[in-house]
């Protein structure tokens, strides 16, 4: 692929809409002077050329609010087919006659448009109801004749069971079959082909399986396939406020075929009022279809664009989940992804809702457990990660069945054709919302993403926002521009090191990709390129500091060291010391004050003398565990803790990068609890993940660590493992309160974005510390590195 970028013309000069969006962006960022920093270069890929940011970004907000629904020939027909309540002779819907005479494909068929082979058992299905529609109202007879042939033509594909199935297809389309026979209708089957449907259809039906309460959801969801044989009395059960069964046109005009009833008529008169002559397959779907587009648009790494109008949509969720409106609760999959995105984003929803799916035979009990419906158990899954109350042990519950289901699913393969991708639920469980990096994600998402956005229920259909290939397209334009900036930032950072003579220090581990791939992979946009090289100059120096002190050996240089932080002096290089000691100090002046007179500027205050501090507190915390290593002293657990979070050495990371995520970051807020209790949460998580990989490597060097002192104070009465586990519970609660912290709005003194850097550092320790020391001995972190940093995007999309 050939890439072109362009650099901004004059400013004052006019502008299209999508120029206007860049000029905006320098606006706010006027260091970056080119397109590319913007993340606004054009790609030329074939005959295509296209650019990435300005065009898309428009239609998607054009598109927003809106929600558009495929039109069901299935649905349709059986709304036609339910007579007036008034005169039974005629149709209720005739409307919906018209429309379906006027839809008819050339090949006989109904069904969506562009034909696709493996949905022919659905063609057969809508073709079928649309026959018995127009053959009950006696019109239409070419359109009966035309489908009728479709049906012969393709009547081989009825039993195959290599074909995508619709819901309920064995039950439904026999059912159909009978009733059409019973009307007069010559449908072209074979008599012995029509045998072995019935009596498919009849084992469905003696089949035993699930619960009876599932059973007898799922045979009232397919009732329209049972006909005068169902209980139809049993099925209005099941009916919601809305007057729909399962929110199914289909379903509900069947049962006002066997059983009038004036709010099920009241639905399907809504719906032809909105939809015109037509209906959806399924209705109300406006929070689903809004919250699956939020949590598209955040996977795909574009959500920055669209802060307003997310908000927008979340404020309009929150006020019908306060509301316990039914579109909400009646549908597990709805209410466990509006759960997740709104206690993501800072709004107060409690896990209650969720309560009686912590206990998996009750979602056995339901329509969708007994369906084992993957799609609606990881929502379930991702929902049961967003914990920030140790008394939430219901969510504790729902993760541990959820996640066995999604196992068992992906161990056999168990995956319908109408629901998700295995890939989705394969990452879910790799990557856990606490080590989830969101630049993975992103590109995990993209490169897996379906365009075609078709589901199947009882009959396939499309749902519409705003068009997947949109957000493909500004997705993949994101990232590759990106990655280019993550390319030239890696150089430059690697010439920083170089400079600084840093890689001239044989007993530091040499790990510049893996400090800046940390910074890149949570701070991804590219206007953040100051805090990316912060965060990452940050880690490397920690690195350096941490293995300087590691070496017992220089006892005096590390007091030399310490003593230079503390006097601070422009003129220290007119005194004597350690190269080691020149190099490093060297290094810590330089940087710190380059970020100090940077982060001053933008903050419009002294900063300097804050960063100055961490570092101090990062190397008085060091020498204290150099002094237990010599001495051989054993520290109390609480004593090794209180020094140990500080000695991971995130706040001379976190600190000076907090300075370029937001216009004006208060002194106060620094210097609020707040901020120390952040500080302390994430660093307790770092501390303990590194102590549990670092074990048996510290035990050999004579180093004192969580797992080593807790086996020590315990005088034999607890085990390594013991002892792991202990601490594992101590993450989980330290990783629970950060993100309560972090997404706790009431009272809050610290910036959203400056909280969020904190929990995004949790998930980078998590990736690199849960199965190894990737840091220390990388493994496969550095595939991971070479994903983000390297490695093209490999996608069909465009």
């Amino acid at each position: 692929m050939q890439t072109i970028y362009l650099r901004c013309a004059d400013t004052d000069s006019p502008m299209s809409p999508s120029l206007q969006i860049m000029h905006s962006v320098i606006a706010i960022a006027p260091k970056c002077t080119t397109l590319t920093d913007l993340g606004c270069k054009m790609h030329r890929s074939g005959n295509k050329t296209y650019m990435c940011q300005g065009g898309s970004i428009e239609r998607i907000n054009m598109q927003f609010q809106k929600v558009q629904l495929s039109a069901s020939s299935y649905d349709t027909a059986w709304v036609a087919m339910v007579p007036s309540p008034t005169s039974p002779n005629q149709p209720c819907f005739p409307q919906c006659l018209d429309w379906i005479i006027k839809h008819q494909h050339s090949d006989g068929s109904w069904g969506l448009d562009h034909f696709q082979p493996i949905l022919v058992k659905d063609y057969l299905s809508s073709t079928l109801a649309c026959i018995i529609a127009l053959e009950r109202w006696k019109v239409g007879q070419e359109q009966v004749r035309k489908g009728l042939n479709f049906i012969g033509s393709n009547s081989s594909s009825i039993l195959d069971e290599h074909l995508q199935s619709p819901i309920g297809f064995d039950i439904i389309f026999p059912g159909m079959l009978e009733y059409a026979i019973n009307i007069g209708l010559d449908v072209p089957i074979e008599h012995h082909e029509i045998g072995n449907m019935l009596g498919r259809r009849n084992a469905e039906l003696l089949r035993e399986q699930g619960s009876c309460n599932a059973r007898e959801a799922y045979l009232a969801y397919v009732a329209e396939g049972l006909g005068n044989a169902h209980d139809w009395t049993k099925t209005m059960k099941y009916q919601q406020k809305n007057g729909s069964l399962f929110n199914s046109p289909a379903t509900t005009a069947a049962a006002m075929m066997h059983h009038y009833d004036s709010k099920a008529h009241e639905y399907l008169h809504s719906l032809l009022l909105k939809f015109d002559s037509s209906v959806p397959t399924l209705y109300p779907m406006d929070v689903h279809t809004h919250l699956h587009l939020i949590d598209s648009i955040e996977k795909l790494g574009i959500a920055e664009h669209f802060r307003h109008e997310i908000k927008s949509i979340l404020d309009k969720t929150y006020r019908s989940w306060l509301l316990e409106e039914e579109e909400i609760y009646s549908d597990v999959a709805t209410c466990a992804m509006a759960f997740r995105l709104l206690r993501l984003n800072g709004y107060d929803v409690s896990s209650d809702c969720l309560s009686r799916l912590n206990d998996e035979h009750y979602f056995n009990n339901t329509l969708q457990g007994y369906r084992k419906d993957v799609n609606v158990v990881l929502e379930l899954y991702k929902a049961s990660q967003i914990k920030i109350f140790p008394n939430e042990k219901g969510l504790d519950k729902l993760a541990s069945w959820s996640r066995m289901f999604l196992k068992e699913a992906l161990i056999t393969n168990r995956n319908p054709p109408n629901q998700i991708g295995l890939q989705e639920v394969d990452y879910a469980l790799e990557f856990p919302i606490w080590s989830n990096v969101e630049r993975l994600e992103h590109k995990s998402t993209i490169e897996n993403f379906t365009l075609d956005n078709l589901q199947v229920l009882k009959t396939s259909y499309k749902r519409y926002s705003i068009k997947d290939s949109d957000l493909v397209e500004l997705a993949l334009g994101s990232f590759e521009t990106s990655q280019h900036r993550y390319q030239e930032e890696l150089q430059m950072f690697n010439n920083w090191v170089k400079d600084n003579k840093l890689d001239q220090l044989e007993f530091v581990r040499q790990r510049n990709i893996f400090c800046y791939f940390c910074a890149a992979a949570i701070l991804f946009t590219p206007q953040m390129c100051d805090a990316r090289m912060s965060y990452a100059k940050g880690s490397l120096l920690g690195t350096v500091v941490d293995d300087f002190f590691d070496n017992e050996e220089s006892i005096e240089e590390h007091q030399d060291l310490i003593s230079l932080m503390e006097k601070w002096d422009a003129n220290w290089e007119k005194e004597t010391h350690s190269e080691q000691v020149n190099i490093i100090f060297s290094a810590l002046f330089n940087t710190i004050n380059e970020l100090g007179t940077k982060a001053s500027v933008l903050q419009k205050r002294a900063i300097t003398h804050h960063l100055v501090e961490a570092w101090l507190r990062l190397m008085n915390s060091m020498m204290k565990e150099a002094e237990w290593k010599i001495s051989k002293e054993v520290p109390s657990m609480d004593e090794y803790m209180k020094n140990g979070f500080v000695s991971f050495a995130l706040e001379p990371v976190i600190l000076p990068t907090l300075y370029f995520l937001v216009p004006e970051l208060p002194e106060a807020a620094v210097r609020n609890t707040e901020y120390e209790n952040l500080f302390r949460l994430v660093s307790i998580c770092g501390r303990l993940l590194n102590d549990m990989q670092s074990f048996q490597r510290e035990c050999e060097e004579g180093k004192v660590n969580a797992v080593s002192l807790r086996l020590l104070h315990s005088a034999g009465s607890t085990s390594e493992e013991e002892a792991k586990q202990q601490i594992r519970g101590e993450i989980e609660s330290a990783r629970t309160e950060l993100l309560r912290m972090v997404v706790q709005q009431d009272g809050s003194v610290v910036p959203r974005p400056c909280k969020d850097l904190f929990w995004k550092t949790c998930k980078i320790l998590h990736l690199f510390y849960t199965n190894n020391d990737e840091f220390t001995s990388p493994k496969e972190i550095v595939r991971t590195v070479h994903a983000v940093i390297h490695e093209p995007i490999k996608t069909k999309h465009i």
